[in-house]
């Protein structure tokens, strides 16, 4: 795949941690004029210092950040945000040679309660509203704005979303159901104008690893978060996104597979 193109970026949770590094290091191989970054994220003010990393490097580039709450958003604010910012930058879907998004922001949820402890239904409406449902809504939006235009569609899954781990009931879930919704929309997109990416970026030292680590109920997990961050095996943020650019750049992949950071025949 060729990055180097005249994009619109759209990046979810590009406040901090690996949306963060996704918007950084992709804006540096997308062509800068004529490109439009899109942040999304929880903090302004977090979302515009991502924003001066990226100027920082790509001067040229036109960036544009909105803050909003993803457990209350509906398809209409993100379909407001994209237009706004196509306004702002006086363009139009057709002027983009690319369109990608990359569904990152999340959620880990209560690690300290056992699967059969869950049964607040409120909690599990927001937790979803959050992780999924948001989600799939922006998705929708960028599908029908960008019509015609070749698409990207990244989600950033995880091993939690084909295999159980205990304490992590919530995010396998819901996990487990987006990265299901992005395999049924690869199976019906299948024209060669949108291709769809699960990627699961391994262990990362985050702040959400960081919550497991310190909140989870089972001690073997907790264990295992502690011996990797002990031991500095966690990639870091940079690295998994380093990887991350090398499948996209080799494009050995299937539209709706999912790859792992360790999937070396996929980069």
């Amino acid at each position: 795949m060729d990055l180097k193109q005249k994009t619109y970026l759209l990046v979810t949770g590009a406040s901090r941690g690996i949306g963060r590094e996704f918007a950084q290091q992709l804006s540096q191989r997308i062509q800068s004029v004529g490109s439009l970054v899109v942040l999304m994220g929880r903090s302004q003010p977090l979302l515009e210092e991502t924003k001066a990393n990226i100027l920082k490097e790509s001067p040229d580039l036109s960036v544009r950040t909105f803050a909003l709450e993803l457990s209350t958003a509906r398809a209409e604010d993100f379909g407001g945000i994209i237009f706004e910012s196509l306004n702002h930058a006086e363009a139009y879907p057709r002027n983009f040679q690319r369109a990608v998004i990359i569904h990152n922001a999340g959620t880990v949820g209560d690690t300290s309660k056992r699967a059969r402890e869950i049964g607040d239904t409120e909690y599990l409406q927001q937790y979803y509203h959050t992780n999924v449902f948001s989600a799939i809504a922006l998705n929708c939006q960028f599908m029908r704005i960008f019509g015609d235009v070749p698409k990207l569609v990244v989600n950033l899954s995880t091993l939690a979303a084909i295999a159980p781990i205990s304490s992590m009931a919530y995010y396998c879930t819901v996990k487990a159901a987006r990265e299901m919704y992005f395999r049924v929309l690869a199976t019906e997109e299948s024209a060669p104008g949108t291709l769809v990416l699960n990627y699961a970026p391994g262990m990362i030292d985050t702040q959400m690893t960081v919550q497991v680590q310190r909140e989870a109920h089972d001690p073997a997990v907790v264990a295992m978060f502690r011996e990797q961050r002990e031991a500095k095996t966690m990639l870091t943020p940079p690295q998994t996104t380093e990887r991350f650019i090398q499948v996209l750049e080799a494009q050995r992949f299937k539209s709706g597979d999912h790859v792992d950071y360790k999937d070396h025949d996929a980069a």
